[in-house]
């Protein structure tokens, strides 16, 4: 009987509910704040991205030998490929601290130029530091999203048709600009399973390479 009387009673029935209801509710409600703030991140690294291929089309190249007078452009020339040809395919990879040619033959590329790649990320007229450029020209990539670091950028120098062997300029690569190791933060949600180490996508913006010289406006 004791017992019958329990299973019917139903006083306090609504904070049990209650009880299990609220933590439920909590995580939905703090998990769309989260995503949002992920939203906002991955937004402001596509938009980081963007500024960095605008700068990597317009500033020294990351691999010193794309131009000066030993680029890659001239070294080209030889006894099968001639003056005014079109030049050699190639790409140059650089990223991690080192170029590399993933494809074709880079005779001449050179190497990794840390201070071409700090240009890049920090921006014009900076050298390790964000947030302190003087204006939307001077800015890079960590202005934008501060969370770039030179170990986040892999930047790739391919030639897709442009120029000709012998350039006095240099080769005209289309660039190629994307983010590597980078995840997203979450201040509700790392504690869950899976969300600590979420990686961010491996997006990509490309431009085509102007004067390649830091030098020009």
């Amino acid at each position: 009987m004791v017992v019958s009387r329990l299973w019917r009673d139903e006083a306090g029935g609504a904070l049990v509910e209650a009880t299990v209801l609220i933590p439920i509710l909590f995580v939905f409600l703090l998990g769309s704040v989260d995503f949002l703030y992920a939203f906002s991140q991955w937004t402001a690294a596509t938009k980081a991205m963007q500024v960095g291929a605008r700068l990597a089309a317009v500033s020294d190249p990351v691999a010193t030998g794309l131009t000066g007078n030993t680029n890659i452009a001239k070294s080209a020339v030889s006894g099968t490929v001639l003056l005014g040809d079109p030049m050699p395919d190639f790409q140059v990879t650089c990223a991690s601290g080192a170029c590399s040619c993933t494809r074709g033959t880079c005779t001449g590329m050179g190497s990794y130029s840390a201070a071409a790649m700090n240009t890049i990320v920090f921006g014009r007229g900076t050298a390790t530091s964000c947030f302190d450029a003087a204006s939307y020209y001077n800015a890079g990539m960590c202005d934008i999203f501060p969370r770039i670091t030179a170990a986040n950028v892999r930047i790739a120098y391919e030639q897709t048709g442009l120029g000709y062997a012998g350039r006095e300029a240099g080769p005209v690569p289309t660039i190629a600009v994307s983010l590597q190791n980078l995840t997203f933060q979450f201040f509700f949600l790392n504690g869950l399973m899976g969300f600590a180490n979420l990686a961010m996508p491996a997006f990509t913006t490309t431009f085509t390479g102007e004067a390649l010289s830091s030098a020009a406006q």
